[in-house]
Parts: structure tokens; C-alpha cells; sequence
């Protein structure tokens, strides 16, 4: 048990006697020598009483390398006893040169990793927007069905007709209502598909003027008000009593208001209840639009504003629709520089509010 191996590459020998330096360095360079190992090294001489390196040395077989003393000469003392040390400082630079394929094939097969679980992600990511793209094509498939079969069948009521009298003449003026309503619908379904288009498309320029929020709802309610009556519901407004003055684009906000109430009013029980609702404080205009609807679950809260994505409510036809509305509703927002907030839960409705920093106008 005299040689102990303190690391890979350093042992300690302990021989509890008086160590020559000469003596030691000649035999140490002999014996490496006759196995071959010819690689530099450091010895280190210690006292065995106070466990302190008295005298130390690199070595190197390379002549053309200079020598260097690591301590001064060794005491010279009949009572003391020494134990030496041997280092060989290459040696872990030699083991990792050995690694050196070992290490190049594990960053290899991290890398092959990488690319596969990227693979996977854009495959997922893929398949997801497959699903999407196809649920928009049987909705869509759908809402345009739906309006061109009333359409021919009021047409060829129509063609068929030859009013005679006052009955004739009103239900001549019925179909003509529902060819025009249908018509309607079907354009404003078009519109949407086409605003998408022009939104990817970054050529959106906004038309922004300041005026009173409470005042322009008040102009635009008989128009939103007609959505709440397809499903015999009501809109409730609860403005404040002053001016709110804000700097946005009219037309684009009139969008935004209609789709919420459209969405308002589709995923709402029968009668609907929609409120209006507008506040301030020091900082921000708060718009609100709120129903008594059947509420979304938070996993679905922040999909909704995805394009294409719809709420599942048990029949992919059960609420018509695309899945643009609310796609189209943040992007307008963004590009207001607002913020939106939404809270809703299953079987309570939904509110949706529009921030509107007070800063900007």
C-alpha cells in the first residue's frame, strides 16, 4: 500500500525515508523510460511531519523544452523523512483527445435529436393546421350553401308567380325580401374571407379621426340592433354621462362592434341579452360588450382569437360561422396599439373588453 492514486493522472508514494532528489529523478526517468511512457511529468517532494511540498520539479524527455523548478532544492536533515508525489499533467489532455470521436458522435446524435423533435413540432403544427383548414372549408362549404339553395328556391317562386292580388303582390314582395336578405349574407360572408386575404397581406392602412365612443354607438345601435333580433333578443346600453373621446378608425371599429355582438347573440340562449357598456378611470376608456350567453371554457379563451378557430359547441354547423370575427377583432385592436381582456365561464356568458389608453386621443 505504499503507492496511492490520489486522480487519474496522480499518485502519491510513500516511503516514510530520506528521498535524494538526484537519486529519485534519475530512477524515475529510467523506469518510464523502459515502459515506453515518455511523456512529461512533475514530482513533488513532502515532508512527512508537517505534510508540506518541500522541493518540486517538472520534467519533460523533449530537450529542446526548458526545465523549470517548481520549489528550492531540498533541505538536506539526517531526522527528516520524506513521501513523494508524481503528476503528469498531459495525461488528461490525452484522454480527451481520445474522446474526441466519442464527443463528436454525441453532439451528432444531439443534433439528429434536435432536427427530429423539430420535425415533429412542424408536423404537429401541420396537421393542426390541416384539421383547421378543413373545418373552415365544411363551414364555409355550409354558410354559402345554405343562402344560394334560398336563393334559387325563392327565385323559382318568384318566376312561377304572377300576382294578382294583394295576397300575391305581398308574398311576391316576401320572397324578394328573402332573396335580398340571403344575398346580403352571402356577400357578407365573402367580405370576411376577403378582409382576411387583405390582412395577411399587411395592406391595411388605418383611417383614424377622434370622436365621442358613447355618441357613435348611439349612431351605430339600430344597425347592431337587428342581429339581436334574428334571435329575438335585446341590446342594453350603460354609457357614461360624458364624452369619451378616442382616435381610432370608424369603419374598422364598427366592424369590431358588430362581430362582437354577432358573436354576442350566436352564442346566446334564447331570447339574447346583450349590455353595452363604456367607463373610464385616470388612464384607459374601458368597452365592453356582455352576454348571458353559454360562456367559454379557459382552455378555449385564449384559441378563440385564432384564425379559423371556433369554440366547440357539440355541432361543427350548431353556430355558423368561419372563425374570422374574433381573428379580426384582435388584429384591428393591435393595430390601434389597444389591449383586450376577456372573462367568461361555461353557462354564465361572456364579457369582452376593449382598453383603450386615454393617452392617445
Amino acid at each position: 500500500n505504499l503507492i496511492s492514486r490520489l486522480q487519474s493522472n496522480y499518485y502519491v508514494v510513500n516511503i516514510n525515508g530520506q528521498i535524494n532528489p538526484s537519486n529519485l529523478e534519475f530512477f524515475l526517468n529510467k523506469r518510464l523510460e523502459e515502459v515506453s511512457l515518455t511523456e512529461d511529468f512533475e514530482y513533488g517532494i513532502f515532508d512527512c511531519h508537517d505534510k508540506q511540498m518541500v522541493m518540486g520539479k517538472h520534467v519533460t524527455f523533449d530537450r529542446k523544452k526548458e526545465v523549470r523548478d517548481l520549489k528550492e532544492p531540498l533541505p538536506v536533515a539526517d531526522e527528516m523523512t520524506y513521501y513523494f508525489g508524481i503528476r503528469f499533467p498531459k495525461r488528461t489532455s490525452n484522454l480527451l483527445g481520445n474522446m474526441q470521436l466519442t464527443i463528436l458522435l454525441s453532439a451528432l446524435l444531439m443534433l439528429i435529436a434536435f432536427f427530429v423533435g423539430y420535425a415533429m413540432v412542424v408536423i404537429i403544427q401541420q396537421k393542426r393546421l390541416s384539421e383547421l383548414q378543413r373545418d373552415f372549408i365544411n363551414n364555409m362549404t355550409h354558410e354559402f350553401k345554405t343562402p344560394i339553395s334560398t336563393i334559387n328556391i325563392s327565385a323559382d317562386v318568384l318566376r312561377q308567380l304572377k300576382p294578382q292580388t294583394n295576397a300575391d303582390y305581398d308574398r311576391y314582395n316576401r320572397y324578394a325580401s328573402i332573396i335580398k336578405a340571403q344575398a346580403e349574407r352571402l356577400n357578407g360572408q365573402v367580405e370576411k374571407v376577403l378582409q382576411l386575404a387583405k390582412l395577411e397581406q399587411d395592406s391595411l392602412a388605418l383611417e383614424v379621426t377622434t370622436f365621442n365612443l358613447n355618441e357613435w354607438i348611439v349612431n351605430i345601435l339600430p344597425s347592431v340592433e337587428l342581429k339581436a333580433e334574428e334571435n329575438k333578443g335585446t341590446i342594453c346600453l350603460k354609457l357614461t354621462s360624458e364624452p369619451l373621446m378616442i382616435v381610432a378608425d370608424k369603419l374598422h371599429f364598427t366592424n369590431i362592434v358588430h362581430n362582437l355582438i354577432d358573436n354576442a347573440v350566436k352564442y346566446s340562449n334564447t331570447p339574447a341579452q346583450v349590455t353595452i357598456a363604456t367607463s373610464k378611470d385616470s388612464q384607459f376608456i374601458y368597452f365592453s360588450v356582455e352576454d348571458k350567453g353559454i360562456g367559454i371554457s379557459e382552455d378555449h379563451q385564449k384559441k378563440i382569437f385564432s384564425k379559423f378557430y371556433r369554440a366547440p359547441t357539440g355541432n361543427v354547423h350548431n353556430v355558423k360561422g368561419f372563425g374570422l370575427g374574433l381573428y379580426y377583432v384582435k388584429y384591428i385592436i393591435e393595430q390601434h396599439r389597444w389591449s383586450f381582456k376577456i372573462d367568461s365561464k361555461p353557462g354564465f356568458g361572456t364579457k369582452i373588453t376593449i382598453v383603450i389608453p386615454i393617452h392617445q386621443a
